[in-house]
């Protein structure tokens, strides 16, 4: 059996000295004795790798004072509800760019006034809305900055006249992020922070309790700012291989390392997309996200879907299948998938379109 290529889109590939960490503590949590899937959240030594992990995400994105990370339960899903609950007054608009656009604005409507501002439900996802106007009188304007199934992505951090959230769940940590122009940032760990089982927010604290709504202790914010993540009992675990996680990323230089890195990535796989013949890319080049590269047969060849899936399934491809909303199939190229993977990748589909291009 050959080195496996993963392409998962989450819970994704994970950097191998984060994996190989955990196992040590698995077996014994900083010399306690114990195993890290049985110490409490209380066990001397737990405060610090929860001051330390909170530290990393401050560094690494360059958090400005007046923002407090905290971890949660529940994903991005969660934050949906969440984020809407915190900072919904009177109205929200949504940019709705896909599958997770839709899903968070249909949770804020559940509360009150919100709409897409704009929406790119016409193609299919396959661009982002250009030319919309945020109104003004908005309690905040929504984002996803990246869409896996669709395989686009915002990656400049826009100007919005009004609170701006988004959602970072496919590509925080992917590129550098100005985080002063956000009120909120959530993001679900399985992408690039780390398994799943935890998310990250990053609240601008004196945004906080300005809506007249009663908010349910777990879904206020300040709960989690006030306790330090540990109001009820953290997912430990998660929260332990999000920490070694970001260790490794700031050891390979930070946020604008791994950017380059992953521009390159990118790249070299968009550019055998556009050369083969028997493939073509779904997304607006424009927009072309550099976490989710979405692809099909092209024209004519589609009846080389399931071959070509086989065929690269048995040169240790994994998890190049698209989603099953939209078929084809997706590389995820998320921090820890490696240059090397990506040209492994490559050379199938140029060995593939030798044989039946």
């Amino acid at each position: 059996m050959g080195k496996k290529h993963i392409f998962n889109a989450g819970p994704c590939l994970l950097p191998q000295v984060a994996i190989d960490n955990t196992i040590e503590a698995l077996k014994d949590f900083k010399g306690t004795g114990v195993s890290l899937l049985s110490i409490s959240h209380r066990t001397k030594g737990w405060d610090e790798t929860m001051d330390e992990c909170r530290a990393l995400w401050k560094e690494l994105l360059c958090i400005p004072e007046g923002y407090e990370v905290v971890f949660l339960g529940g994903g991005a899903s969660l934050q949906f509800l969440m984020a809407a609950m915190n900072f919904l007054e009177n109205k929200a608009g949504y940019l709705e760019t896909g599958v997770w656009a839709k899903k968070a604005l249909k949770e804020a409507k559940g509360l009150g006034n919100a709409f897409a501002v704009a929406s790119s439900a016409d193609k299919n996802y396959s661009y982002i809305p250009k030319g919309y106007e945020i109104p003004a009188d908005l309690d905040y304007f929504h984002i996803t900055t990246n869409n896996t199934i669709y395989g686009t992505e915002i990656r400049k951090d826009i100007d919005s006249p009004v609170p701006l959230i988004a959602d970072m769940s496919s590509d925080i940590l992917s590129r550098p992020v100005d985080v002063s122009k956000y009120e909120l940032i959530y993001a679900g760990a399985q992408k690039n922070a780390g398994p799943a089982g935890v998310a990250v927010a990053i609240v601008k604290t004196d945004a906080l309790g300005k809506v007249s709504r009663y908010l349910p202790t777990m879904l206020d914010y300040r709960t989690h700012i006030d306790k330090l993540s540990m109001f009820n009992t953290p997912p430990v675990v998660s929260i332990f291989v999000m920490n070694e996680t970001l260790k490794w990323l700031k050891g390979i230089g930070g946020v604008s390392a791994i950017n380059a890195i992953n521009v390159r990535k990118a790249e070299t796989l968009y550019a055998e997309i556009d050369r083969n013949s028997l493939f073509t890319g779904t997304a607006a080049k424009e927009d072309r996200s550099i976490m989710n590269i979405c692809f099909v047969m092209a024209p004519g060849k589609e009846d080389l879907q399931d071959e070509f899936l086989k065929f690269a399934v048995e040169r240790d491809m994994v998890g190049i299948k698209g989603h099953r909303s939209v078929g084809g199939f997706r590389a995820s190229t998320y921090n820890a998938c490696t240059q090397e993977d990506v040209e492994a990748l490559v050379a199938v589909m140029q060995e593939f379109e030798k044989i039946r291009g």
